[in-house]
């Protein structure tokens, strides 16, 4: 145990070039999820908060429901519809990076969609009537609902990044895992595991742990900046 740690640390202190094309593969793909999702999940969450329309409650309750689905799921209906016979198989977007975005993507934008709606019906509550008031046409009320919890859904966004960096289900089974091409983080740390290549593994674990405690480091120095700002 203590040589599978010892040879762990030495691959990051010599930046061993295997490790950072991991590193780098995994970063990639979740941060271009996490932007895609924040771009069409926020301004989703808000539309929902801010808009009365038919069928409103069983939307809040399919997006809700939709943030505890099985990643495994996940990977499976987007391996579907980017398999060859499937909708979007002339994409060739499996096993390939785009089609791992996809599935994350896929997995962060209800969950940003529903922390935002609940944040914003929070921040409705408090400024509703004011912009009733107002007479702010609704995409206005919106912007400045976003403005005004900028804080809350700056953290929102974070867990949208800890759920796509810390997923391993949908991207082994749409990325198919390869060497130097579609092996994050998390499906490396699961395959040298199962070969017995320990030191490759912790290595990696350690990164994976040091980047999930970098964004808590965020939120919390975003809490703290939004308190002192507001008490």
């Amino acid at each position: 145990m203590y040589s599978s740690f010892s040879d762990a640390f030495q691959l990051l202190e010599t930046l061993d070039a295997k490790l950072l094309g991991i590193v780098f593969i995994s970063l990639k793909v979740s941060l271009t999820a996490l932007l895609i999702g924040s771009i069409v999940g926020i301004p989703l969450g808000s539309l929902i908060a801010a808009r009365q329309f038919p069928g409103r409650e069983l939307v809040v309750i399919i997006l809700n429901s939709l943030m505890g689905v099985p990643t495994v799921i996940v990977g499976v209906v987007i391996y579907l519809l980017l398999s060859r016979t499937g909708p979007l198989g002339d994409l060739n977007w499996l096993f390939t990076t785009k089609g791992m975005v996809l599935a994350q993507t896929c997995l962060t934008i209800p969950l940003i969609a529903a922390l935002t709606r609940q944040i914003i019906e929070d921040t409705w509550q408090i400024h509703g009537e004011t912009l009733t008031a107002l007479r702010l046409r609704p995409l206005a009320k919106i912007k400045w609902l976003i403005w005004d919890a900028r804080f809350s859904l700056s953290i929102t966004i974070l867990a949208g990044f800890a759920r796509a960096i810390s997923e391993v289900g949908a991207v082994m089974i749409v990325g198919g895992n390869i060497d130097q091409s579609t092996r994050t983080m998390t499906t490396a740390i699961a395959l040298e595991t199962s070969k017995g290549d320990l030191p490759l593994a912790l290595a990696l674990g350690l990164v994976l742990l040091a980047v999930v405690l970098f964004a808590n480091f965020v939120i919390f120095l975003i809490k703290l900046l939004a308190e002192r700002r507001y008490g």
